[in-house]
């Protein structure tokens, strides 16, 4: 079987300006460190980043927040980053907010087919405006539709040369879900290992979701 590793310079040849990516990390936790540094040495801009949030200014997307690479912004969190806070008050970033549970909710509807889900999450709040409202048995629900992106970017604690992939306890949070959910997937791993030595009871993303590994 053909290895899917390959240099930094390789994977960062995937992204383009303008392009729609989602990026995992749960502020430090799974982060994909070297492949957001590649980012930041390209210089690519214009982009719409998918993520649960934007970390610190020092560290993963905070540096793509503070270099202005970042266009529209959709995640759950940013007040650890207050440059993402100011950006968007100052009308220099477009964000949209998600409930984290819908945030997750989406990709997995990406990655299973789905058109849509229903959800009571934010009825009755900002995050209900502009979306179909649809009434089931008297109560109200949200219809939210899949997320998806054309390059995920994500970071696994081992992976095998074709690309299994399994994660480090908390580390895995939404990894495999933005995996189903991107055109073209490149992983950042901390360690590599040959085919057949990863238990498949570990390997939570099977290879074939996976286009390119980077050693971490």
């Amino acid at each position: 079987m053909k290895s899917k590793v390959k240099t930094l310079k390789e994977a960062m040849e995937m992204i383009h300006d303008g392009q729609t990516i989602m990026i995992c990390g749960f502020t430090f936790a799974g982060s994909p460190v070297k492949l957001i540094d590649g980012l930041v040495e390209k210089g690519v801009k214009d982009l719409n980043l998918i993520s649960n949030d934007t970390c610190t200014p020092e560290f993963g997307i905070g540096k793509l927040i503070v270099n202005k690479q970042i266009k529209k912004l959709t995640a759950s969190h940013i007040g650890l980053n207050k440059e993402t806070g100011r950006q968007m008050t100052a009308g220099e970033l477009e964000v949209t907010l998600v409930p984290q549970g819908t945030l997750a909710e989406r990709f997995r509807s990406a990655g299973a087919g789905l058109g849509g889900f229903l959800t009571p999450t934010g009825v009755g709040t900002i995050v209900e405006e502009g979306k179909q409202k649809i009434n089931i048995n008297g109560k109200d629900y949200l219809l939210e539709l899949p997320l998806r992106a054309e390059v995920a970017l994500i970071k696994a604690w081992k992976a095998d040369k074709s690309g299994n992939l399994t994660y480090r306890r908390a580390a895995r949070h939404f990894n495999p879900l933005m995996a189903t959910a991107a055109d073209f997937v490149i992983v950042e791993a901390e360690e590599i290992v040959e085919v057949g030595e990863l238990d498949p009871e570990i390997v939570f993303t099977p290879g074939i979701m996976v286009d390119m590994i980077v050693q971490a």
